[in-house]
């Protein structure tokens, strides 16, 4: 496979820059206009951030790209799936309010804000994963499947259990409907918390296979039954129905690889990283912890596999902040393995260039 293109730009600003006018001239360097835009449905795929966290991409970088697809002639929208934790995103109607609590609307943002997943994350396609070893489908939110282009805008950092969160994630398990996130995360079937059921029986219409099962007031899950569709956690009002926490790190990289190439298959793409206030967790905490490194920049490509590693290996050339939870944890160079030792971030673009979504082997172009 040959190298792949991958463009940056730093955050220094001459007079007469800002990062607008920066990030244009980035997105039309890698050639994002080489796609052809006029009257197209384009799904801006964000993170618009757990209430209580500071760490996610302003919406003021989400304006920017749908301006420039709007002046190509596109139709975009910002566009995130339902979380499979509780949290501030776990339903549409949530989900957008915590979007409009933290900047994100269409005033702020020159674009309409579409939960993918419908309203309880079960509006979802079930998408076949060409060449995938681990999943032969993913199910993926029904609106950013119906998008003519997909624009992945993520910003980048550390994971708890990925090492780090980019391109792939952003698209992979960002784009999974709830059912999807539960068969990355878990290699087993919904457990029920019975101190939280109240025996409601939601769980039990929305079930084709007969798995939950109703005695004394309570649910439980026959798991010689059940399919793993995570439809009955989307269902359930108390939050009762939990995924099974099973799957190994490695098994979980190459699943959301699987699931980003599902989501890009067949229609044209492109990925932009900000990499800014590298925090050690994801967007998904209600908390941002001190970033790890420095501020790194812009990148621009569309191999989403060549710009995640671009992304790490400059991060990788940072100096440690002195006042993160990294520089506690000193010994080990990665710096994401430095600040999750239990993981291994390359796991993931390894398993991406395997099925033929992109390439390791990158060039990087300064802008």
């Amino acid at each position: 496979m040959e190298r792949a293109a991958v463009y940056f730009t730093d955050f220094r600003m001459k007079n007469g820059q800002n990062h607008e006018t920066k990030l244009r001239k980035l997105m039309k360097a890698a050639g994002m206009d080489r796609i052809d835009f006029q009257d197209k449905f384009v799904a801006i795929k964000i993170h618009f951030g757990e209430l209580g966290n500071l760490a996610f991409l302003r919406p003021n970088f989400a304006k920017y790209v749908a301006d420039y697809v709007k002046e190509l002639g596109g139709k975009p929208f910002l566009t995130d799936c339902n979380t499979l934790y509780v949290g501030s995103r776990k339903n549409a109607l949530d989900h957008l309010d915590t979007a409009n609590l933290n900047g994100f609307n269409p005033m702020t943002t020159g674009c309409q804000i579409l939960i993918a997943d419908g309203l309880k994350g079960t509006d979802d396609v079930e998408v076949p994963v060409i060449g995938g070893t681990l999943c032969k489908t993913a199910k993926i939110g029904r609106a950013l499947m119906d998008a003519d282009i997909v624009i992945s805008l993520n910003h980048f950092k550390g994971h708890e259990c990925t090492g780090f969160g980019g391109a792939l994630k952003n698209l992979g398990m960002g784009g999974g409907s709830r059912a999807g996130k539960m068969e990355m995360h878990s290699a087993g079937k919904p457990i029920v918390n019975r101190d939280l059921c109240v025996g409601c029986k939601a769980c039990a219409k929305i079930c084709a296979h007969d798995g939950p099962q109703i005695a004394d007031g309570k649910c439980s899950i026959d798991h010689s039954k059940c399919a793993g569709c995570g439809r009955c956690i989307g269902v359930c009002p108390k939050d009762a129905i939990e995924p099974g926490e099973d799957e190994t790190f490695e098994n979980l990289n190459g699943k959301i690889a699987e699931y980003a190439k599902a989501v890009v298959d067949g229609r044209p793409s492109f990925h932009i990283s900000i990499v800014n206030q590298v925090s050690p967790n994801c967007d998904c905490h209600p908390e941002s912890d001190a970033a790890i490194v420095p501020d790194v920049g812009m990148f621009a490509s569309f191999d989403p596999v060549a710009i995640d590693v671009a992304c790490a290996d400059a991060v990788n050339r940072q100096p440690v902040n002195p006042r993160s939870i990294l520089a506690e944890r000193a010994g080990i160079p990665d710096r994401f393995t430095g600040t999750h030792p239990t993981t291994n971030w390359r796991t993931g673009p390894e398993h991406g260039e395997a099925i033929g979504l992109g390439s390791m082997d990158y060039e990087l172009i300064t802008v």
